[in-house]
């Protein structure tokens, strides 16, 4: 399988590809994690969850919060739907939408594309915060984390009308900090049942090319983790 085969790939992808990626977009997080509820159906290694999404008992939180529960926001939460709602139907989603009286699966997204080290402990402490509060007032919720690193050789991030490009010195290209930065998060982002790097490229120059640091074993990963992700929902929401 390649990476096209996926919807959240091919979601986190479509953030750079072709057009200019704008870090301050606040709900760009929850675009990438809703995809990964489509590809749990999709793969149907789960009986139960396929179920729950086809009967509409289970949905995709639209505000990301649990009624009547005061939390952090996450990206993208999953759960059973508040009884007296209905579930909402959005074209070219399988998985329907609404308000959660539960969280069973919770996903944060990170993405990490310019000046790493210097925001690595901002992200590690909101990935660690935003664990516990999945696990907010009981239950066992299915926690996952999401981290795209970027690659490249260079890159522009764009804040209103100004444009800052890395030059290797001062403002570090992101090739030099990765290794780095995913060290760091894979030492210390231990609270999710479910931890996932995405290494990619993008300069964010027009034409705006992206491209995976390994292809295959990006896909070979993720996939693994939906299987493992189905396993886990099985055995807690019997």
């Amino acid at each position: 399988m390649s990476p096209a085969d996926y919807a959240l790939l091919r979601a986190f992808k479509s953030l750079f590809a072709d057009k200019q990626y704008l870090h301050r977009i606040s709900n760009l997080g929850d675009w990438v994690a809703c995809h990964l509820y489509e590809d749990l159906y999709a793969l149907n290694k789960s009986s139960r969850l396929t179920e729950r999404v086809r009967d509409g008992i289970a949905v995709v939180n639209l505000q990301n919060m649990t009624i009547g529960i005061r939390r952090r926001r996450g990206d993208g939460t999953f759960g059973e739907l508040v009884p007296s709602e209905l579930p909402i139907k959005e074209p070219g989603f399988h998985v329907a939408r609404g308000p959660v009286a539960t969280i069973e699966i919770g996903t944060e997204v990170k993405i990490l594309a310019k000046a790493m080290i210097k925001q690595i402990d901002r992200v590690i402490g909101d990935l660690l915060r935003q664990s516990q509060q999945f696990k907010l007032k009981g239950g066992t919720p299915i926690c996952i984390a999401l981290v795209g690193v970027n690659h490249s050789d260079i890159y522009t991030s764009f804040e209103r009308d100004r444009a800052f490009q890395t030059d290797g010195k001062k403002y570090k290209h992101p090739r030099q900090e990765a290794a780095a930065a995913t060290a760091r998060i894979r030492e210390q982002v231990t609270l999710f049942d479910e931890l996932l790097i995405l290494p990619f490229a993008a300069t964010n120059v027009d034409p705006y090319p992206f491209t995976w640091v390994n292809e295959l074993e990006t896909t070979k990963e993720y996939s693994a983790m939906l299987t493992r992700i189905s396993r886990k929902y099985d055995r807690r929401f019997p």
